[in-house]
């Protein structure tokens, strides 16, 4: 008996593949919009946003949880050790979600989709507690004596006084999402890069995790963040991961060979390559969520069908 395979192109060709992607641009462009949109309602409440930061500091300490200034303290050793920290804090937040979510799309498309739900998630829970729990970050707490690093070694991304701030709201410290998408960023990569059939992969892909890590202190230490802010983040997270179901491992790039792969069979199991779809299967497929990328995939994502022995 003989076999050969056939490679799984985009469903619905390239006119229909572009079109994916420009929704799939404007939904990302669109949600952002609405929470940074949402997130400035509520600037104008300094006096509830510095009695709740004196809760949560309060709160902390009958934790037990280290002082943020302990993190600080080992950042302001050295000039550049700070500015380091700071330049992390400000560049690295939405450029490395924005690469994470476009290799996503071109390498495992099911996963993408999995990872821009749960984001959605997070950061619509994250905007809706933002409006209800303004607070106000450590560095702007007395209590707290801590250093406004961006404002003191730079860079930074907010102004000094936060009333004349119209880019961002200063007062939306809980929960980071600093840290709630960088943890998201290592769980995507590394459930995304499991061995075949959900197999466990490399074990260097647990190197991942030290984004998050590096991101916790990073917003630690600047003073942006406070540990319960991270907390919160984290759980809210893992409600995310509960609510959304993760992809089927039933292919190398994590997708389902679907649709296309098996009405290319004959009627003996074998593939003949060279079946056309038709305009109804091509609208279908348009509509299809799990058929997203505009590109080749690669090799390894080529679904072999052929005939039992």
């Amino acid at each position: 008996m003989t076999s050969h395979t056939t490679p799984a192109a985009p469903a619905g060709g390239p006119r229909a593949a572009r079109r994916r992607l420009i929704r799939e641009l404007l939904l990302v462009a669109g949600f952002f919009t609405v929470y940074k949109a949402g997130r400035l309602l509520s600037t104008d409440r300094t006096g509830e946003a510095f009695r709740n930061a004196d809760r949560i500091w309060d709160a902390e300490r009958a934790l037990h949880l280290p002082g943020e200034g302990a993190v600080q303290r080992l950042l302001l050793h050295g000039d550049a050790l700070v500015t380091t920290a700071n330049t992390y804090y400000a560049g690295v937040h939405f450029p490395a979600t924005a690469l994470f979510l476009i290799w996503l799309y071109i390498r495992r498309p099911a996963h993408y989709l999995w990872t821009r739900r749960v984001l959605a998630v997070l950061t619509g829970a994250a905007l809706v507690l933002h409006l209800a729990y303004p607070l106000a970050p450590p560095r702007m707490l007395p209590a707290a004596r801590l250093v406004d690093t961006g404002q003191v070694y730079g860079p930074t991304v907010y102004r000094a006084a936060p009333d004349a701030d119209t880019l961002a709201n200063q007062f939306a410290a809980m929960p980071s999402l600093h840290f709630g998408w960088a943890l998201m960023l290592a769980v995507g990569m590394i459930v995304a890069t499991r061995g075949r059939k959900g197999g466990k992969g490399s074990p260097w892909r647990l190197l991942w995790l030290l984004h998050p890590l590096v991101t916790l202190l990073v917003i630690v230490g600047t003073a942006n963040h406070y540990w319960l802010d991270a907390i919160v983040a984290a759980a809210l997270l893992g409600i995310a991961l509960l609510v959304v179901p993760r992809p089927r491992a039933s292919d190398p790039d994590g997708t389902d060979p679907g649709p296309d792969a098996h009405r290319d069979r004959s009627a003996d199991g074998s593939t003949d390559g060279s079946t056309d779809g038709s305009a109804a299967d091509d609208d279908a497929a348009e509509g299809a969520e799990g058929a997203v990328p505009a590109f080749p995939r690669p090799k390894s994502a080529v679904a072999s069908v052929g005939a039992g022995k």
